[in-house]
Formats: structure tokens, sequence, C-alpha cells
């Protein structure tokens, strides 16, 4: 990144987070040249979709999902004691499903889950291909997203595309990429987290608001919007050549 911060004729940024972050870092570089293209989920439309094999204990609208890498900045530890704090305060408790692959930092994850008495309540899934990805957006009661830092967040635009009511932090790229769309909480406060999943499993207005906010809000997001922005920013850079 340093070599090209000396020699790239554009730097492309995937926010204006993401921008500011690069010319802290790098501040000999010309501002000017450094433009923000957003990137777009890799769902395209919101039709349903048949429940995929290996998911029938799962209900719709009867589960948390979260989505991301099992590694530190994905906050997985805190939202796993906002979920069990959730679970000592409502009557009957939904699971909370997690997928991503295994990351880094994350020994003694089985331990935690185990230790606040989740063992029953936490499903981990994996890995999971599209289909099964897309199932899981569209049918859980809520997208919980309390990451420490994103430099754009795919995953919140992905459950957006898809409808899901969208819970995620308030730092860094992630109230850019949400808007008004979501409810954005501190991510190192478990109380937060635990306080908009509490209101989002007992007012069921609130979540169709939210559902219909992100279905809006995903609009901003387009693959072909994007190729345009990037051909454009080519173009313009042979030109001066």
């Amino acid at each position: 990144v340093f070599d090209a911060s000396l020699h790239a004729d554009r730097i492309i940024a995937i926010s204006h987070h993401t921008r500011r972050s690069f010319l802290e870092i790098f501040p000999h570089y010309p501002a000017d040249r450094v433009v923000v293209i957003y990137p777009a989920s890799r769902f395209s439309c919101s039709s349903e979709i048949g429940r995929p094999r290996g998911l029938a204990h799962l209900r719709s609208s009867k589960f948390w999902l979260s989505v991301g890498t099992f590694e530190p900045r994905k906050n997985h530890r805190r939202l796993l004691a906002a979920y069990a704090k959730l679970k000592a305060n409502v009557e009957q408790s939904l699971p909370l499903v997690l997928t991503g692959g295994p990351g880094w930092l994350m020994h003694g994850f089985e331990d935690t889950v185990r230790e606040l008495g989740l063992t029953r309540d936490v499903v981990v899934l994996g890995y999971v291909d599209d289909t099964t990805l897309q199932w899981l957006y569209q049918n859980c009661l809520a997208f919980v997203y309390p990451s420490f830092y994103e430099g754009f967040g795919l995953p919140v635009v992905e459950a957006m595309t898809l409808g899901a009511p969208v819970i995620c932090s308030d730092t860094t790229s992630l109230p850019e990429v949400v808007g008004g769309a979501g409810l954005l909480v501190d991510p190192f406060e478990v109380d937060e987290i635990c306080q908009a999943m509490l209101k989002l499993s007992l007012d069921e207005v609130s979540r169709q608001t939210l559902s219909e906010r992100a279905l809006e809000r995903a609009k901003s997001f387009s693959w072909g919007r994007t190729a345009r922005a990037v051909l454009d920013l080519y173009e313009a850079v042979a030109s001066e050549s």
C-alpha cells in the first residue's frame, strides 16, 4: 500500500471512512486523487427460495443471524454475552445462528459458549454457500453485526438487500453504509447490543419498519453503478497519460 501511495494515479476507497483512514496513514498522497466507490451485494433479488438441506431445525423468523469470519474484529464474544442477557430476560429465546469461516485468535470460543450456558442455543454453521446464506438472510428475525471495525461492511448490505432488519455497530464505516435503515449500537457495550435485540424481539412493527428501510437503503448500492464508476475512473486516468 505504501508503494501504491507513491506511484498510483488514483486510489479507490470502498467508503468515506476508508478514505479518511488511508489519508491519515499516507498524508503525502493527494486527497483529490482518492475516490470513494462503494461495493454492493452479491444478491440481486429478494425472491423467496426453498429451505436448503441441513436447515430443517430452523424456523422462518425464529432465529437471530450473524455472518462473519471468526476473528476478534467481528466481536463474537460480546455478541454471545448480549445474547445470554437477552435469553435471561425473555420467556422463550430464539437460537443465535453464526455463519462464517475460521479466522484467527478465537481459541476457546466453544468454551465461552459453554460457560454462558448457550450450548443448546448457539448454532455454528461455519462457511455456507450462497443459496444457504440467502435463505438465512431472508428468514432471520434480525441480522446482528456488532463488528469493531469495517472498511465497508458487505454482510450488512447483503442483509439489507434481502430485507433483514439490521442491528450493527455505530463505528467506522457502518453508520455510513446503513444510514437510517438499522439500529446502531456501541460494539463495546453488551447492554446496548442486548437492548437492541430485546426491542426487535418484542416489537414486530419495528422489525417490519426496519425491513422496509433496509430494502430501500440497499438500492443505493449496485454493482452496475460500481462498474461504471470504476470504468469512468480508468478512462479519466488514461486520458491524462
